[in-house]
C-alpha cells in the first residue's frame, strides 16, 4: 500500500524484474510523488547481498527523453546514455538509477522539444534553438531527485555524469558527490553537433 513521506505527497515501492542485456535482472522501484503532486519520479535500486550498508552508490539521475529513451533518437545520446548507466549499475553491488520523467527537453516538455528540434532543422544548435522559442537553455531542478536520494539515505554518491551543472546542483541541495563519472558516448553524424554544442556551450565533460 502506498505511504507518505517527510518531503513527498506519496510513494510506493516493489521488485521490479527486468530484461537487460540477455538477461533478467531484478531492481528495487520506488516510485515517488512531490508534494504539489505535479511531478513523479522513480529509482531503481541495485544492491547485491553482500552490499555493506556504508558502502557509496553509484548513481545516474537521469532526465526523462521519450524521442530517445524509448524511440531511440539518434538526436541526442540519452538512450545510450541510459543504456550504460544501466549496465554499470546492474554489474556493482549497490547501484541507482533515479528517472525523471519531467525533465524531457532539459525541462521544456515534450511539446517544446519539438518546436525547438525544428529550430535546428533550420540551423540553430540546441541552446539557440530554445531561446528562439522563447524558453530557457535548461529549466531542471534536481530537488527532487536530491530528495530521492536522501530518503534511500544516500547522502554520498559517485555520481555517472557528464554535466557540471547537475553536481553542483546535488551539492547545494545536500548530497556529497564523492565522484563524477563521466558517461561519454562516441559522437555519430546525427548528433555530433549535439554532443559538440553540450561541450562548448555548456560545458559537459565530453
Amino acid at each position: 500500500m502506498p505511504v507518505s513521506k517527510p518531503g513527498f505527497r506519496d510513494s510506493a515501492s516493489t521488485i521490479l524484474p527486468i530484461a537487460f542485456d540477455g538477461r533478467v535482472v531484478q531492481l528495487e522501484a520506488r516510485a515517488y510523488e512531490d508534494l504539489a503532486a505535479s511531478d513523479q519520479a522513480v529509482a531503481l535500486i541495485h544492491r547485491t547481498a553482500g552490499a555493506g550498508v556504508n558502502q557509496v552508490p553509484i548513481v545516474r539521475v537521469h532526465s526523462g527523453c521519450l524521442t530517445g529513451d524509448i524511440f531511440h533518437s539518434l538526436r541526442c545520446d540519452c538512450y545510450q546514455q541510459l543504456q550504460k548507466a544501466l549496465a554499470t549499475i546492474t554489474a556493482s553491488d549497490y547501484g541507482i538509477i533515479v528517472y525523471l520523467p519531467h525533465h524531457e527537453g532539459r525541462g521544456i516538455g515534450l511539446v517544446n522539444k519539438i518546436k525547438a528540434y525544428a529550430e535546428q532543422d533550420r540551423g540553430l544548435d540546441t541552446v539557440d534553438a530554445n531561446i528562439s522559442i522563447g524558453e530557457p537553455v535548461d529549466s531542471r531542478s534536481y530537488e527532487m531527485a536530491a530528495n530521492i536520494l536522501l530518503d534511500l539515505n544516500c547522502h554520498q554518491i559517485r555520481l555517472m555524469t557528464n554535466n557540471p551543472l547537475k553536481v553542483e546542483a546535488l551539492r547545494s541541495a545536500g548530497i556529497d558527490v564523492v565522484e563524477q563519472m563521466p558517461l561519454v558516448i562516441s559522437p555519430s553524424e546525427h548528433n555530433a553537433r549535439y554532443l559538440k554544442t553540450k561541450k562548448e556551450r555548456l560545458s559537459h565533460k565530453l
